[in-house]
């Protein structure tokens, strides 16, 4: 247990270089693209006094008017980051980035979360049953996974929608919940404030606006956890317990369940991986389907060219996946016992 709070202090001390390189290579590629941010936001037109407040305001220039060097931007920067200022937007009344995401983080927590919960259902299921039935349901789940993973989100989105919008008219288009049914605010996810607030309404609306993108998203991720399932299930058979218990006379269903349990470390490796990635990854889904999350957030910003929500929101993903990285690592030592740190 020593060893593993050291590895913990260890992994936790690596995280620091991880984020700082990507601060460093998003803070100087937002400022040499070409065009003036500034100008691109309050217009050609815009009287220079109100350019040169802007300017001052993101310390682009000093008091007296003159350019502050790049790289003195750069650890003011970083100096307003570590006391967890991730500054100011440029637009919509200038609010702070950190407001601004965590108005948009629930959305994209609720959505990522359930679609997590579809892919690993399908995903893990299938991989299963390939790897232990073998022959044609084997190389079905390889056609599965090698098509599912292919699949275009905003197509496949885009069909859905088709189908059960407009044809058959049992799940809306998009959006995250009928008109007048939000619930009251708690967690900021709906389907948890709606069975904490008792609104049933509110509730069914909710599961209805978010089962087709989360199907699409779950659908995609499922390819990868069915490869990596039936791969690492496949390997696990081989082994000599199996062959043991099956000699004891072990019923198939307690020999998978040891085998699953084997099999675990590289698909925990991908639910880790995974989940970080549907939490920082889902704008083609959130722009498919409408849904006012942090991918749909991030890429309004990007074409206004607001760089300090940007950076900011950068900034909180890479932090985001760090941690899902380090408590994947430290799940492992609980799952595997032979791992030691």
């Amino acid at each position: 247990m020593t060893s593993l709070k050291v590895f913990i202090v260890a992994r936790t001390i690596a995280l620091i270089p991880t984020v700082l390189i990507l601060v460093t290579l998003v803070f100087f590629i937002m400022r040499v693209l070409p065009g003036d941010p500034v100008i691109a936001i309050v217009g050609m037109k815009a009287p220079m006094e109100r350019v040169i407040e802007l300017k001052k305001e993101l310390g682009l220039i000093d008091e007296k008017g003159d350019e502050i060097p790049l790289i003195i931007q750069y650890f003011n920067y970083l100096g307003r980051l570590v006391q967890g200022d991730l500054g100011k937007s440029l637009i919509w009344g200038k609010r702070p980035v950190i407001v601004e995401i965590m108005e948009h983080l629930p959305a994209t927590i609720e959505l990522a979360i359930v679609g997590f919960i579809v892919s690993i259902v399908i995903g893990i299921i299938l991989g299963t049953l390939g790897a232990s039935k073998g022959g044609k349901a084997n190389s079905a789940v390889k056609i599965y996974s090698a098509i599912a993973y292919a699949l275009f989100i905003p197509w496949i989105g885009m069909m859905f929608q088709l189908v059960f919008s407009v044809w058959l008219k049992i799940l809306p288009v998009g959006g995250r919940i009928g008109v007048g049914l939000e619930p009251p605010t708690y967690t900021g996810l709906y389907i948890i404030d709606s069975l904490v607030s008792g609104r049933i309404d509110s509730l069914i609306s909710s599961l209805r606006h978010i089962t087709l993108p989360a199907v699409t998203l779950g659908l995609v991720i499922s390819g990868v956890f069915s490869r990596v399932t039936r791969a690492s299930v496949e390997e696990v058979l081989r082994q000599d317990f199996v062959v043991a218990a099956r000699a004891r006379g072990l019923s198939e269903y307690k020999i998978m369940l040891h085998v699953l349990k084997n099999s675990f470390i590289p698909i925990l490796t991908m639910m880790g991986l995974q989940l970080a990635l549907l939490m920082t990854g889902a704008v083609l889904t959130e722009t498919t389907f409408s849904w006012p999350g942090m991918g749909t957030f991030l890429l309004e910003r990007i074409q206004y060219r607001d760089y300090t929500t940007v950076q900011g929101t950068v900034v909180f993903f890479a932090i985001i996946v760090a941690l899902m990285n380090l408590i994947v690592d430290i799940c492992y030592a609980y799952i595997d016992p032979r791992i030691r740190y």
